[in-house]
């Protein structure tokens, strides 16, 4: 589905309940193997009603330090919820929060880098989720990078 498609999906899903507050998460994992596999997921969530979500593959095939990943994952989160941005901005929905769950916290090898991270997602103007809140990297685009790591 491209994202044309998935967008309008989405937008039917909220019409679906116009009563119900949403919030729209994008998040990147990434896992290593013998290339490095992300996975973006896109996630529309019914406040107390329930969710969809969407994802893409892809593969690089350069081995990435840790932190090269982990930018790496923000900006294909944010370059994915600025084309959303865009198309949202063209409907009646401007209220639609868009979040970017980044696959980081405090505790692990990833604590050092989160000031950094988080600072370029709010740079960009998106709200930034951390772990645990931030399940919509390290639990939805997670859950498709695994069966990946070992593609390609």
């Amino acid at each position: 589905m491209d994202i044309d498609k998935m967008f309008q999906d989405i937008m039917e899903f909220v019409e679906g309940d116009r009563q119900s507050n949403y919030k729209l998460m994008v998040g990147t994992d990434s896992q290593p193997g013998k290339s490095v596999c992300f996975v973006t997921a896109v996630i529309i969530y019914r406040e107390g009603k329930g969710a969809r979500y969407y994802y893409r593959k892809f593969c690089n095939k350069k081995v990435l330090s840790l932190k090269q990943r982990i930018f790496m994952e923000a900006t294909y989160s944010i370059e994915i919820a600025n084309q959303l941005f865009e198309k949202i901005n063209q409907t009646d929905k401007k209220d639609i929060n868009i979040q970017i769950h980044l696959d980081v916290g405090e505790n692990g090898k990833t604590r050092d880098i989160i000031k950094e991270v988080v600072n370029m997602v709010l740079g960009c103007g998106f709200e930034a989720q951390v772990k645990p809140a931030s399940y919509g990297a390290s639990k939805v685009a997670d859950k498709h990078t695994k069966s990946m790591a070992n593609i390609g």
